[in-house]
């Protein structure tokens, strides 16, 4: 159980802050809803805030601009809202650290289960007795229930959400080859489309992350027409 939550809805269109303002107040959610960049950075100044829904088509400062600075000062959770049939925008905000997406139109139960699941992954999961919290391999160091990866030196690298559950799951299946079905249900719990390409995309942001050359990933690899597989040694720290 995620609890009750404050959630943001950053969107011009004041039906749509209201449409999910009621849908996710009947899960017991506190909800704030902001028309613009200003409001939200506004919001986002009390510190409160659990996760933001936001639109990428907005006038003035796009919603993508309002993501990446939002990306640069906070760790909270993103679904990004985006217009039915623009792939483009979508990936380029997954790629900018969003946690998942809704297109629109959508159907209320739909986007209260995005941020249910959003919510689930976002809190730090407490580990059964005798299951390793700290999974090591190539010099980084995964701690579970913190969810934090620190490199060699020591140093935190950032992971969004879904990027520590991806690389988890990975990390936990060490040497199998995983699909992205499979990855999908370990990592975002939920089934995959036949055209969600989430995974890709979160795959090239994690090799840019921990690969010594993303290019040439060697921690990370692909299997064709398959999926991919974690190959460096794991073990439980």
């Amino acid at each position: 159980m995620t609890g009750s939550k404050h959630i943001l809805v950053v969107d011009d269109e004041p039906s749509i802050g209201a449409l999910v303002k009621r849908c996710l107040a009947m899960g017991g959610h506190q909800v704030t809803t902001a028309e613009n960049g200003e409001a939200m950075r506004r919001a986002l100044r009390r510190g409160d805030v659990d996760l933001v829904i936001l639109d990428l088509m907005l006038p003035g400062e796009s919603g993508l601009d309002l993501l990446r600075d939002l990306r640069a000062r906070h760790a909270v959770p993103v679904i990004i809202l985006t217009a039915l049939g623009e792939p483009v925008d979508r990936v380029i905000g997954l790629e900018l650290g969003a946690d998942d997406y809704v297109a629109k139109p959508f159907e209320p139960r739909e986007i209260a289960a995005r941020v249910r699941n959003v919510l689930r992954r976002g809190e730090a999961r407490r580990q059964p007795d005798g299951e390793a919290d700290t999974l090591v391999f190539a010099g980084y160091r995964l701690h579970l229930p913190s969810r934090q990866l620190t490199a060699g030196d020591g140093a935190e690298v950032p992971l969004t959400t879904a990027e520590f559950d991806l690389l988890a799951a990975l990390a936990g299946n060490a040497n199998r080859v995983l699909s992205r079905d499979q990855l999908l249900d370990l990592a975002r719990h939920r089934t995959a489309t036949p055209f969600d390409r989430s995974v890709d995309v979160h795959i090239g942001h994690l090799r840019r992350k921990i690969e010594a050359d993303p290019k040439n990933p060697k921690l990370i690899k692909t299997v064709y027409g398959v999926g991919y597989i974690f190959t460096p040694a794991v073990e439980q720290g």
